[in-house]
């Protein structure tokens, strides 16, 4: 493994700022939908409420997962995904993406 010499050290800035995440290996990169404030019949929710939503829209596929033809994901693809699995990229301030393995999605949503 390689190690950051000093002169490397001082060259990164807590300014450098990433402008992309590609996900490896069969994985893709979700952006979580906003977590619900209101149920269905109108009832308001207090903000310290945990609701886990699971569903968001798939910001970006792997080249593995692009390339199989086993794997019925595009990009800006609605899905159902399993939390417990999702690993959090701290890339934005409200921290709404996650990469996620391929077999913790469990449906894609599609318009008839």
């Amino acid at each position: 493994m390689a190690e950051l010499n000093d002169n490397q050290d001082h060259n990164m800035k807590a300014t450098d700022v990433f402008e992309t995440v590609e996900p490896i290996g069969m994985r893709i990169l979700i952006r979580k939908d906003q977590d619900k404030k209101q149920t269905k019949g109108g009832i308001q929710l207090p903000d310290n409420i945990e609701i886990p939503t699971i569903t968001g829209r798939i910001v970006s596929i792997s080249a593995e997962v692009e390339m199989s033809s086993e794997v019925p994901l595009n990009q800006y693809d609605k899905v159902l995904f399993n939390p417990k699995g999702a690993i959090p990229v701290d890339f934005e301030g409200d921290n709404r993406l996650f990469v996620v393995e391929v077999e913790n999605v469990v449906a894609v949503f599609r318009k008839s």
